[in-house]
């Protein structure tokens, strides 16, 4: 049976130029980049001239950025580090209620630690409100953290307006970047962002490793002690073969962008266009202009999501509910009942994120079968 894929927001492929230049580094190239013989200044050799392929995929410079393991250890590394380290200054976080588990889990571990934390709202869309954004801000403001795109319902933030509210009440911004880096162009000068979070198994690289970017002149306090490794900000010993595989990605990705945004596009487009004209009482979450362009985030009326994905996976077909970090639980997604879905509407989600892999000839196939398991399931709803 030929497996379609349509999960690429949860993960991607590892793409075979990426996996080339990553083999040497586990058996050939194996040494420390902490040791001081030429094996070990190979590997700090080849670690360098990934961080240069990491920020220019954004636009920083490549002492700004720091590796680390993924998108959820960025962004307690920068939501934390810079909470710690301005506890003199403030103790007040503005985030919003649809952001990633790593950044609201994050923001509740510090709501115990004694810090104020305010949950903007978002419109049906998933946007917020700048008006409420600027009511939130206090004297002891010292961090707003608001995510770039989000990652069920594809929707995208005004980061230029956050940003400049932001700089105009001298308070840091950092997003959450992990959906849109690779997704949309993005130049953290230009947009005034002075911290982000990436992941390199989002961009058609390895899991398990992903990049900070702080923003020179910032002070965050470190999260793990131990060496000096990565300015003495994030101690261990370097993922080598990672963080090689993530600059080959950024690489490609920034090679690639425009021709990428535009395939997806088109591929979402296609599909969106196709559900709505042949499924009733479905429902398209999320900006329908404002979004990634490979995300598309349907609610069918009397469907259980979880008999739609089963049945989905039984004749090859990956999408999902929402976010891979909440599969599991029983609750309904905070995202979609922050956008104002009931709770049986978010039930009956169903995302799908189109990649370079899929096909006008994959969603056809899709959208046949989801015809018929929808009509079928409707049956005995």
């Amino acid at each position: 049976m030929k497996i379609r894929y349509f999960d690429n927001s949860a993960t991607t492929r590892v793409k075979e130029e990426v996996l080339k230049e990553m083999i040497p580094y586990f058996n050939e190239k194996f040494g420390n980049p902490s040791s001081a013989y030429t094996m070990g200044r190979e590997a700090k050799r080849a670690i360098e001239e990934s961080r240069i392929k990491v920020s220019k995929l954004i636009n920083c410079n490549s002492s700004e950025i720091y590796f680390t393991c993924g998108g959820s250890e960025s962004n307690n590394m920068i939501i934390k580090g810079i909470a710690y380290a301005n506890k003199n200054r403030g103790n007040h976080i503005i985030t919003t209620k649809i952001e990633h588990p790593s950044v609201l889990n994050t923001c509740e571990t510090l709501q115990k630690q004694g810090f104020e934390i305010t949950y903007l709202n978002v419109n049906q869309d998933g946007v917020i409100d700048l008006n409420e954004l600027r009511n939130s801000i206090k004297n002891n403001t010292i961090l707003i953290t608001i995510m770039f795109a989000n990652n069920e319902i594809g929707t995208i933030q005004p980061i230029y307006e956050i940003s400049r509210i932001a700089k105009m009440y001298n308070i840091i911004f950092h997003t959450d970047g992990v959906q849109a880096c690779g997704n949309i162009q993005i130049d953290v000068k230009r947009m005034g962002i002075d911290c982000l979070s990436m992941s390199g198994h989002k961009i058609y690289g390895p899991k398990g490793i992903g990049a900070a970017y702080i923003k020179s002149g910032i002070n965050i306090d470190k999260l793990i002690d131990g060496g000096h490794q990565e300015k003495d900000k994030r101690a261990g010993t370097e993922n080598v073969p990672g963080i090689i595989g993530l600059g080959k990605a950024c690489e490609l990705s920034r090679i690639n962008l425009f021709e990428h945004i535009n395939y997806l596009q088109k591929l979402r487009d296609y599909y969106i266009s196709k559900v709505e004209e042949k499924i009733e009482n479905v429902k398209l979450n999320g900006s329908r202009k404002n979004r990634l362009p490979g995300n598309s985030n349907f609610s069918f009326k009397d469907i259980d999501g979880e008999a739609l994905l089963l049945n989905l996976d039984a004749i090859g077909i990956c999408a999902s509910s929402g976010s891979a970090c909440s599969t599991g639980t029983n609750n309904p997604s905070h995202v979609l009942k922050a956008i104002g879905l009931t709770d049986e509407m978010s039930y009956g989600a169903l995302r799908t994120t189109f990649g370079e892999d899929n096909t006008i000839e994959d969603i056809d196939y899709l959208v046949d079968n989801l015809c018929e398991i929808v009509k079928r399931l409707r049956k005995t709803y």
